[in-house]
């Protein structure tokens, strides 16, 4: 073969490769684009929690009057319930700064209620349904999709995989080849505003910029996915790289079926999982929370952290803080009646691979490192709402009358089985991904290809 010939060949088989990896790009966007907007769109919100609640609810988090010294917290439990005779606590907060109520979770006849109470006085300043504040409305909107149960979750955690699927590919399709110019590849063509070619920029080039970013604010919720997240958890667990055998006071490790998540709040991601210790048992005196929070304050626990009362006879207390400096993230449990600290896990304990997740974790919801991290995380999803948006623009600037407008099928079957497989890897480490990817498929051969109409409208 002369030189011509293998500089063609190579060219030809560069195209079909970029036609299959293009394919899978266009219909893997055409479906989850909107989803991936939603996602967008509720995460910007989200990120400014702290400045959009301090705002609605100022009146609840911010006392009145600061006085000069802070009620106990068992004196601000037993006036909370003295008072509201219908309220059952089950946490309490306490907070660093000195103008900040404290936050209670509890029971309202059977409704989950948060209750911010002032410090200095125990008067209740305002209560809200748990399920039905701001944050819990776009927590709600960006993992379950508000409609809420399993199916929205595996629809989010689905789409957010095809995100990255979406990343990489469209990076391999980015790729400048045989391009020197700076204009389509790292700064967009503006010149000619409505064409393909200005939406086609619109939408390369700032995911381009993007894209790394993107990556990491996915990768970060990921350990909360319901089929990746006990993955990583279990990943972690197997490596030893998540948290090695705790520090308990007396006995062994216990095995539980009942874990951390079950019963506390305020939960670090790398302490959730952590099987629950029993108290010795009954016929003691429970220890008061002014205790508790004597012994936290002695184990050096940074504020803000959350008291977690106990539940039952062999029921433990849990002090607990995922705070917005990883470092200081705490997870105690302590024998109700003694006080003796049960387990002590802190980010310190943490394996390599649980610390960089709840650095992932942190940088997700924008806590890392203040303002500008929430700002890169707005970038982040503005970004991709532009880039969903312009993809649409082009496809409908290129799109035919009576089809769907995906790119051509390509005759080498050796470069689509190639692309396939390689896509299938990706669903082996993700596993909604693969089970979609057998589904398209399936579909394809079963129903696209002996349907006529569907041949063509998916130009088959």
């Amino acid at each position: 073969m002369s030189a011509g010939e293998t500089i063609r060949s190579s060219k030809g088989l560069s195209k079909t490769i970029y036609q299959s990896v293009w394919r899978w790009h266009f219909y893997a966007g055409i479906i989850f684009a909107p989803f991936l907007i939603i996602l967008a769109f509720s995460g910007a919100v989200y990120l400014f929690k702290p400045q959009i609640e301090g705002y609605l609810y100022k009146d609840m988090l911010v006392v009145r009057e600061v006085g000069t010294q802070r009620l106990s917290p068992a004196q601000i439990i037993e006036k909370v319930q003295l008072d509201n005779p219908n309220l059952k606590v089950s946490s309490l907060t306490l907070t660093k700064a000195k103008d900040a109520s404290y936050p209670m979770s509890a029971s309202l006849s059977g409704t989950p209620t948060t209750v911010y109470v002032d410090p200095y006085n125990g008067e209740v300043l305002g209560t809200l349904d748990t399920a039905n504040t701001f944050s819990s409305f776009f927590k709600k909107l960006h993992s379950e999709l508000v409609v809420g149960g399993t199916f929205a979750n595996r629809l989010v955690e689905l789409a957010a995989c095809w995100a990255i699927i979406l990343l990489l590919t469209g990076l391999y399709l980015w790729w400048p080849r045989n391009r020197s110019s700076i204009w389509g590849t790292v700064l967009p063509r503006l010149s000619k505003p409505g064409s393909r070619l200005f939406w086609r920029d619109l939408h390369a080039v700032p995911a381009f910029w993007i894209s790394l970013l993107l990556i990491v604010i996915i990768a970060g919720g990921l350990p909360w996915s319901g089929i990746m997240g006990p993955q990583i958890d279990r990943l972690a667990n197997s490596t030893n790289t998540n948290t090695p055998p705790y520090a308990y006071s007396f006995g062994a490790k216990p095995s539980s079926v009942t874990v951390a998540k079950d019963v506390a709040e305020d939960l670090p991601w790398a302490a959730e999982n952590l099987p629950l210790p029993r108290s010795a048992g009954g016929g003691y005196i429970t220890l008061s929370t002014d205790a508790i929070a004597e012994i936290a304050d002695s184990k050096d626990v940074a504020k803000p952290y959350t008291i977690t009362l106990p539940q039952g006879e062999t029921g433990v207390f849990t002090v607990s803080t995922s705070h917005v400096k990883p470092g200081n993230n705490a997870t105690l449990h302590l024998d109700q009646y003694s006080g003796a600290v049960l387990t002590d896990v802190r980010f310190a304990d943490y394996g390599i691979m649980a610390k960089a997740i709840t650095y992932g974790i942190a940088f997700h919801e924008g806590k890392l490192f203040g303002l500008p991290n929430q700002l890169l995380g707005l970038v982040a999803c503005l970004g991709l709402i532009l880039t969903a948006a312009s993809a649409y623009m082009m496809w409908k600037k290129r799109k035919p009358d009576g089809k769907l407008g995906a790119p051509n099928k390509h005759d080498n079957k050796k470069v689509a089985i190639g692309v396939t497989l390689i896509m299938l890897v990706c669903g082996i480490i993700m596993p909604l991904v693969g089970i979609s990817i057998l589904i398209v498929l399936v579909l394809d051969v079963l129903v696209v290809h002996r349907v006529k109409p569907l041949r063509h409208w998916f130009s088959v």
